[in-house]
Formats: C-alpha cells, structure tokens, sequence
C-alpha cells in the first residue's frame, strides 16, 4: 500500500468533496474528507497501520489518516476507514491531499436539487418508557446508588423516496457549522462537544453537560443562559462530567488546565454548560485513540459510576445504542486525531428511505420526566431540522 500526500492549491469544500457516500469530519471549515476505501480497520490498530503504509509526503507535515467511530459500550470493537483520496483542510490554513494506490482526479460531488416528499416521524421508544425509565435512574440517584444516569430515547424518520445525504450535510453545514459535523458508514450528524484531541503533546477536551433550549430571541436566551449556570440541578450534572474526565486525563499530562467556571456554549437549537480543559501529554504519549477508550463514554453519555450507570441504562432504556453514544473522529500515523461525542446523529438505512435518531439527558436527584422530555425533543430537532423537507 503506497500513499503520496501533496499540497493542495485549490480550495474546495468538505461537505461537497464527502458528497453522500464519502466521509467527512469537519468544524469551521478545519477537518479532513475522503472518499473510497483503501482499507477498513480496526480502531485500537489504527495508528499503527497508518505508520506502517509507504508514505510518500510532498508537503513536510502530511499523514495518512483514518475517519471512523467507536461504540458506546466500552470495549466493543469500532472500525475505521482508510479512504482511497482524503483531502485535508488544518486550523493553519494547509490544505493537502493524500492518495492511497489512486490516482483518481478530485472532484466534488453536484450540487443537490431541492425536493419535497412525505415524512413519518414515529417514536421507537414508548413516551411510557421513557418516562418509566428517567424515574428509575432518578430514584436510584435518590437513594445514593448512582450519582448521574443517561437516559435516551429513540426516534424513527421514515421518508417516501432516498434521503440525499450530501443536502442533509449541507444543511447541518449552514445551521450548525461550529459543531464537529461527520458522516461515516450512513451515520450523519452535527455534534457540538469536543471529546478530546491530540496535537503532538497537547490535548484537550470541552465537554459539555447541562442544557437548555433556545428561543431564537437574544433576551430570553440570555435569560435562559443565565437561570443554566445558576441551575443546582444543571450544576451537579456538568460537575460529574468534568471531575470523571479530568481524572481519567491527568495520568497522561504533565500539567493539565481546566476553566474555573463553566461557561455557556449555544448552538442552533440548544444552549449547554461547557467547561474547556488543555494539557500538556507526557512521554510517552499516548495516541488519541487510547484517550477515546478511556474516556468514553464520559458521565455525559453513560453517567456515573460508570459500571452502575451503565448496568441502569441496559435495563431501563429498551434498545441497543449502538454508535450513538460513543465517538467520532480521525487519526494520524503519528498518533493525533479529533475525536467528537456522537450525539446529534441519525443512523441511515441502506436504502436511504429510514433513519433512527437518539437523543438523551443526565439525571441526577432534581430531575424531573417531563422536563427531561422535553430536553430530548429540543435534541432532536437539530437532525430532524435536516432531514424532513415535506
């Protein structure tokens, strides 16, 4: 397997270049696209596959790279993919592509036509259920078995003809272009929480954990913003969160920063507490990808104590989460990569005509069912918003 990574002078942009059956991790413009496979791998071998490929660089900073996800449940394999053609955008403002035995020219995928068509938007899981389960994970918590427990729900969005992938990413593109959006394998979203990233010796991670909705009206969003951070209940929940990933981190650094406060990070639909941490990794570091199995999932996915929290969610929820819940993202050879919680997401049908959709919250002692609903509602929206054109 030989690779060759040379400089890119034209500009061109991700989501087109993706289309709607490459892969894509990109925010603000910064990520990496490919199209074709070169090779499907095991995530936990990643790294090492990569170093091992006849890499050709043109460039002086280039690397093969892998785009993939790792499943909720810790432990369960994840898969990656090689792509054949990946082009590479950095925060620098590089730009380069790396071939894998192609020599296929670049192009962009054609714009998409609008089109109308019937929608059923169906819950997979029983409101009942749901609200059964957000009270059991709540009592537990009362009762001092666990301190915070995710409970989600699924959604199924079934549509009359082939959704276009390529219009939904360009539609997540426009309302949620801060957000780490990804497609890989039919899994499509726009998730705002930064799990961790590697850069040489430096890493960091933003998690996010408490939410609220947004109006769209700046006064009573500020309002909405301001009663979050004041929130014992949203407090309590962000707090687990950051002590888990903090501890789990700091073996790894020589120092390891965090922000005092939590701050308030609002995206199109939902406004989350976020607390940003930066280290310094010590030698030798790790690659990123044994950040993401370690770390995932955080107390903002599964809860905490995590076996506890876990064994609740198998329980009570009624389904298999399969991808959502666990991470996104891309590695090098050298190790570095992005890695993003994979929430915000729909899963897509061979067919393109279906897509499951989940979304959850924390539940800690305050909680309340119908609050925590609602929570999931305003969550779903965001891929909704992108997929249903009637």
């Amino acid at each position: 397997m030989r690779a060759v990574s040379t400089a890119l002078e034209t500009d061109l942009d991700l989501n087109d270049f993706a289309g709607g059956d490459g892969v894509l991790f990109v925010r603000d413009g910064v990520g990496v696209a490919g199209r074709g496979v070169a090779a499907q791998i095991p995530a936990d071998d990643a790294a090492l596959f990569l170093a091992s490929i006849d890499h050709h660089d043109l460039t002086g900073h280039a690397s093969p790279i892998a785009i993939g996800t790792v499943p909720f449940i810790p432990g369960q394999p994840g898969e990656l993919i090689v792509p054949s053609v990946a082009v590479v955008k950095a925060a620098d403002g590089r730009r380069w592509v790396t071939r894998i035995d192609d020599d296929t020219p670049l192009a962009v995928a054609d714009a998409p036509q609008p089109f109308a068509g019937s929608f059923r938007v169906t819950p997979l899981t029983p409101v009942a259920t749901y609200l059964t389960a957000v009270t059991a994970a709540r009592d537990a918590v009362r009762r001092g078995e666990l301190t915070k427990a995710v409970i989600a729900r699924e959604v199924a969005v079934q549509a009359d003809q082939p959704i276009d992938i390529h219009a939904v990413l360009r539609r997540l593109k426009a309302s949620f272009g801060s957000s780490y959006r990804y497609s890989v394998d039919g899994l499509v979203g726009a998730s705002p929480e930064l799990l961790v990233t590697v850069d040489g010796n430096l890493v960091r991670s933003h998690p996010l954990a408490g939410t609220a909705p947004r109006s769209g009206d700046p006064t009573t969003d500020a309002a909405v913003a301001a009663a979050l951070l004041a929130s014992t209940k949203d407090q309590v929940e962000h707090r687990v969160v950051i002590d888990m990933i903090h501890d789990t981190l700091l073996p790894w650094c020589s120092y390891l920063d965090w922000e005092p406060e939590p701050s308030v990070i609002a995206v199109a639909n939902v406004q989350h507490l976020a607390t940003l941490m930066e280290g310094q990794l010590s030698e030798p570091r790790p690659n990123v990808i044994e950040l993401v199995r370690a770390l995932c999932p955080t107390p903002a996915l599964g809860g905490f104590p995590r076996e506890a929290a876990l064994a609740m969610i198998d329980r009570v929820e009624g389904f298999d989460r399969g991808r959502y819940g666990g991470a996104v993202g891309w590695v090098d050879a050298s190790g570095n990569g992005t890695w993003a919680v994979t929430i915000r997401c729909a899963e897509f049908s061979d067919d393109r005509r279906a897509a499951r959709l989940v979304a959850g919250g924390g539940i800690v002692a305050a909680s309340d069912p119908a609050a925590e609903l609602a929570e999931t509602q305003a969550k779903l929206q965001a891929m909704l918003s992108a997929i249903v054109r009637p």
